[in-house]
C-alpha cells in the first residue's frame, strides 16, 4: 500500500512539474514563432508590391548563406533537421544564437521568393528557446531532451494551427516506427498553448473541411491503396531530389555565399522559363487545388526542383511548406486519373507526401483530419500509411533513427541514422521452394 501510495505521489509531482515546464514553453515558443510569422507575412506583402521583386534572390540568398556562415551555422538547411540532430547528438543543446540567425535567414529567403517553408524556422526557434530555458532552469540532459521535444511540437503547432498534429509530429518525427510517450503529455500541453497564444496574437491558419467525401465502398477503397503507392512514389522523388541537390552543392568547392549567387541566378532563369508561381511558401496554389483548381501535371516537379536548388544552395527556410505544395498538387494530377473529386485527393496528397517524406503518418493522419474535418480520416490514414512504407529508410530528416523494420524482406540495423544504414534486400527464394514443397507433400499425402 504504501509503495502504490508513493507511487502515485511521484507520478503526480512529475504531472505538475511537466505541465508547469510545457506550459512555459508554450508560451515563450508561441511568441517567438508570432514575432517570426508576423515578420515573414509583412516582408511577403511588401516585396509583392513589385512585379520583379525576385530578381533579387541572388543578393538575397548570399545574405543568407553569408550570415549562417560566420554567425550560425547550425541554421543553415531547413531547420527540422538540425533540432532533430542536436536531440540526438547534443542533448538538445541548441546554441542561442541560432534563433534570431534562423529568423533572419528565413525571412530574406522566402520573402524575396526562395522555394522554402515557414515551419523549419518555427521549429528551431521552438527548439532553441526550450534550450535556453532548459539552461536557466539548470536541468538534466534527460529533461532537456524533453523540453526541446516539446519546443518542435509547439514550433509545429504554432505554423499550421494544428496542436494535436503538431503534438504527435514532436514525438514521432525523431524515430522510424517510435512514439516517445514519456514526453507525450507535455507535447500535447506545449502544442495546445502555443497555438493559442498565436492565434491570440493574431495568427490565422487555413482550414477547409472537404464537403465531397464519398461513402466508403470496396472501390473507393482500392482507389485509395493505388492514391497511397502514388504518394509514396512522389515522396521517394522528393527525397532523393533533395538529396541528389545536396551532393551536387557539396562537389561544388565554392565559398558557400557565392553558391547563393549561383543558386539564386537558377532560380531567376527558371521562374522566367515556368512561372512565378514556385516561388516562396506557395499558399494560393495550395489553396486553389484544395478547393477543387486545377494545375498543369508537371507542378509538383518544379516545385521539387525550386526547393532542392533554394536549400542547398544558400537559401535558409523549412521543408514541410513546399512539401506540402508537392503534396496537394501531385494529388490534383492523380485525382483526373483516378476519376475522383480534385479537393479530396489534394487533401489526401497533402498529408500522405508529408508521411511519406517525414516518416510521421499518425502525426499526418490527425492533421488531415483537423485541417479539413473527420470525415476524410480513413481515407487520409490508408494513404499515409502506404505512402510512409513505400518510402522504406529514406526521410528528408537523415538524422532520423530507425526504430522498426518496415519489412521483413529488408534488414536494416536498428538504431542506426538514416543517413548511415545500408538497407539490404533479403531473399525469399528458399521459403518459397519449402512453402512449395510443403504443399505437394500435404496434396500427395491426402492422395
Amino acid at each position: 500500500m504504501r509503495n502504490s501510495l508513493r507511487e502515485t505521489t511521484v507520478i503526480f509531482f512529475s504531472v505538475i512539474k511537466w505541465s508547469i515546464l510545457s506550459t512555459i514553453v508554450g508560451v515563450a515558443v508561441g511568441l517567438s514563432t508570432t514575432v517570426f510569422l508576423k515578420t515573414l507575412n509583412w516582408s511577403i506583402s511588401t516585396n509583392n508590391q513589385y512585379t520583379y521583386y525576385y530578381l533579387f534572390l541572388p543578393f538575397a540568398l548570399f545574405f543568407s548563406a553569408f550570415i549562417v556562415k560566420y554567425l550560425s551555422p547550425d541554421a543553415e538547411g531547413h531547420g527540422t533537421e538540425k533540432v532533430i540532430e542536436a536531440i540526438h547528438q547534443s542533448s538538445g543543446r541548441i546554441k542561442p544564437i541560432v534563433i534570431p540567425v534562423k529568423l533572419i535567414a528565413s525571412v530574406i529567403t522566402i520573402a524575396f521568393g526562395g522555394s522554402s517553408g515557414k515551419e523549419g524556422p518555427c521549429v528551431q526557434i521552438g527548439g532553441g528557446v526550450s534550450s535556453v530555458i532548459s539552461d536557466i532552469l539548470r536541468l538534466d540532459d534527460i529533461d532537456r531532451k524533453k523540453l526541446v521535444i516539446c519546443g518542435i511540437s509547439a514550433g509545429f503547432s504554432s505554423v499550421f494551427g494544428t496542436p494535436i498534429a503538431g503534438a504527435i509530429f514532436g514525438i514521432e518525427v525523431l524515430f522510424i516506427g517510435c512514439l516517445l510517450y514519456d514526453v507525450l503529455l507535455p507535447s500535447f500541453i506545449a502544442g495546445i498553448v502555443s497555438y493559442y497564444i498565436s492565434s491570440f496574437l493574431g495568427i490565422t491558419y487555413f482550414y477547409g473541411s472537404i464537403k465531397f467525401v464519398p461513402v466508403l465502398s470496396e472501390f473507393l477503397f482500392v482507389k485509395t491503396i493505388f492514391a497511397g503507392i502514388f504518394f509514396g512514389i512522389v515522396s521517394f522523388i522528393t527525397i532523393e531530389a533533395m538529396q541528389l541537390s545536396k551532393d551536387i552543392s557539396d562537389r561544388i568547392r565554392l565559398w558557400s555565399p557565392l553558391k547563393g549567387l549561383i543558386g539564386g541566378f537558377l532560380l531567376i532563369i527558371l521562374t522566367f522559363t515556368f512561372s512565378t508561381k514556385f516561388l516562396g511558401l506557395g499558399l494560393e496554389t495550395i489553396k486553389s487545388v484544395l478547393q477543387g483548381g486545377s494545375v498543369l501535371w508537371y507542378f509538383f516537379i518544379l516545385k521539387i526542383i525550386f526547393t532542392a536548388i533554394t536549400l542547398n544552395f544558400g537559401g535558409s527556410g523549412g521543408l514541410i511548406t513546399p512539401i506540402i505544395f508537392i503534396g496537394a498538387t501531385s494529388g490534383m494530377v492523380f485525382s483526373n486519373l483516378l476519376g475522383l473529386d480534385r479537393a479530396t485527393l489534394s487533401a489526401i496528397g497533402l498529408v500522405s507526401v508529408l508521411a511519406g517524406t517525414t516518416n510521421t503518418p499518425i502525426a499526418s493522419s490527425i492533421m488531415a483530419i483537423e485541417l479539413f474535418g473527420p470525415s476524410i480520416g480513413p481515407y487520409a490514414a490508408l494513404s499515409c500509411t502506404i505512402s510512409y512504407l513505400m518510402t522504406g529508410y529514406r526521410s528528408i530528416y537523415p538524422s532520423q533513427i530507425i526504430g522498426i523494420v518496415k519489412s521483413t524482406s529488408v534488414q536494416v540495423e536498428i538504431g542506426k541514422e538514416v543517413s548511415e544504414s545500408e538497407p539490404k534486400i533479403q531473399t525469399r527464394r528458399k521459403t518459397l521452394t519449402n512453402l512449395i514443397l510443403g504443399i505437394i507433400r500435404k496434396l500427395k499425402n491426402g492422395r
